[in-house]
């Protein structure tokens, strides 16, 4: 498997938010998630998607 995984504290570093934004990003479906046992991860992929489009429509994250 090629795609990076990123936890949850390095995609709040990386948006600059808090957890509670994070996990409503994926709770909403706008970030994809996967669940490993108790920990949650994010596709790179994912979080480049989210960006792109978010750039796209010129929205804040």
């Amino acid at each position: 498997m090629a795609d990076e995984q990123l936890t949850v504290r390095e995609v709040m570093a990386t948006l600059k938010v808090g957890r509670t934004k994070v996990y409503e990003l994926i709770r909403t479906g706008a970030l994809p998630s996967l669940t490993i046992g108790r920990s949650r991860r994010i596709p790179a992929d994912g979080l480049r998607a989210y960006l792109a489009a978010r750039l796209e429509y010129g929205e804040a994250a």
